[in-house]
């Protein structure tokens, strides 16, 4: 007993000394922005072409890669790989438009009028650098935000809209309906005509390129009674849709119509009038993202999608509508083979619960690496996953990729990582 007893002190020295020296795990270290060729991360058919060639570095300061386009029509910027999918499909659409002001029919059609609708049509789809300014003006607005709604929204403006004005300055009311009835002006303000030849040249006819809408609408004025556009041969593939109804709808159906159906589909996953016309007033929310967004959240109807639906009337930019439409999108395929059941509420990231209990984070973004704000981001979710969907384990797929770093400490926390995953859209394919 007295040797036990004497061999305590140095057994306690020793274990002290162990504890002191054991490894703990270090923390991940925070990652920065990147800048990289942009070879390196993109095909050569989204490089250059014969009216466009992008800038050769690319910047990535938060979850998008940012491009910078010099094309025959001025300068643009894209915010994501996605984005720069669609201002590419615009500078094609340009070009065709172009051509087709040269043809011996259009010529005709305009007649005397020639010279000056020729000139407008010719200054929008050859040399409209200045109206190229407003291309892209968004950009780096996206933030870091994929937690909680910035605001409540309360029937179909937001809340505080019967606020006071800051001084000098209009009313939240009376910017929520100057903001209704500009998106209203733009979608009745497309005619049956522009939408045949946004059809024709593979155009989204509710473009908020104001550099491609002067096109169409230019185009469309010489040909108001939308007879001259099967005289003319436009060579452009098929254009494969985000659904299968969606382009269909946006380019065939009178704007009121689709409204209409929106509205019903909306109702279906429990969404009011309200809520759709809050959806509809939001402007970078255009007829085209509404169609697609609304079509997925239908075809799935998980609980908590008309939540989601409010949250996406938060868009400020063109980058946030598409980033919710392309969630939407993600989750319609994902459920195709993985049964969604709920949705994670007051969550601008899309968060799924699945049968099996998993809680899958959906993501269409270009880059993720590790940053204060993500682990916060993914923290919180996982806290709100498990205790408001009764979650058991943790998922992420992305659309682009992740960072070795990023992926090994999602890892470190229980997470399963998947990057690269394949979203079927329109905006994702170049001919």
């Amino acid at each position: 007993m007295t040797t036990c007893r004497s061999l305590r002190p140095v057994l306690a020295g020793v274990l002290a000394v162990a504890a002191a020296t054991a490894v703990v795990p270090a923390q991940p270290q925070y990652e920065g922005a990147r800048t990289i060729p942009v070879t390196d991360i993109m095909p050569a058919a989204f490089v250059h072409g014969p009216h466009f060639k992008l800038e050769p570095t690319v910047s990535t300061p938060g979850y998008f890669d940012e491009f910078t386009i010099v094309s025959d029509y001025g300068r643009l910027e894209a915010e994501g790989q996605t984005m720069l999918a669609i201002r590419l499909r615009d500078v094609d659409a340009l070009a065709l438009l172009a051509g087709v002001t040269t043809t011996d029919v259009f010529v005709q059609a305009a007649g005397d009028t020639m010279v000056t609708i020729g000139k407008s049509a010719y200054s929008a789809v050859s040399s409209p650098v200045e109206t190229a300014k407003g291309v892209g003006e968004g950009i780096k607005r996206f933030g870091v935000n994929l937690g909680r709604k910035a605001k409540r929204v309360t029937g179909n403006v937001y809340e505080g809209a019967t606020a006071e004005p800051k001084e000098g300055g209009p009313s939240t009311s009376a910017k929520a309906a100057a903001a209704g009835e500009s998106a209203a002006n733009a979608v009745f303000g497309v005619n049956t005509s522009m939408r045949k030849w946004a059809y024709k040249v593979g155009a989204d006819p509710y473009t908020l390129n104001p550099v491609l809408r002067e096109a169409l609408e230019s185009v469309a004025r010489v040909d108001a009674a939308g007879t001259i556009a099967t005289k003319i041969v436009v060579p452009v593939p098929t254009v494969v849709t985000t659904a299968g109804t969606v382009g269909d709808l946006v380019w065939k159906q009178d704007p009121e119509e689709v409204i209409k159906l929106n509205e019903k589909r909306a109702a279906a996953f429990g969404a009011d009038k309200k809520a759709a016309t809050a959806l509809y007033n939001t402007k970078p929310f255009t007829l085209t993202y509404q169609t697609a967004f609304i079509e997925a959240l239908h075809d799935v109807k998980p609980k908590g999608a008309a939540d989601y639906l409010l949250t996406a009337t938060e868009s400020e930019t063109e980058r946030e509508a598409l980033f919710f439409t392309e969630s939407a999108v993600m989750l319609k395929q994902f459920h195709a083979t993985n049964p969604v059941t709920a949705m994670l509420t007051d969550s601008r990231a899309m968060v799924a619960r699945v049968s099996d209990g998993r809680a899958v984070v959906l993501l269409p973004v270009d880059w993720v690496r590790w940053t204060a704000a993500f682990e916060k981001a993914a923290r919180e979710v996982e806290t709100r996953a498990r205790t408001e969907l009764g979650a058991t384990r943790m998922e992420l797929q992305i659309t682009g990729r992740i960072s070795p770093v990023a992926k090994e400490a999602l890892a470190a926390m229980g997470w399963t990582v998947k990057d690269q995953v394949p979203v079927k859209t329109a905006w994702t394919t170049r001919n």
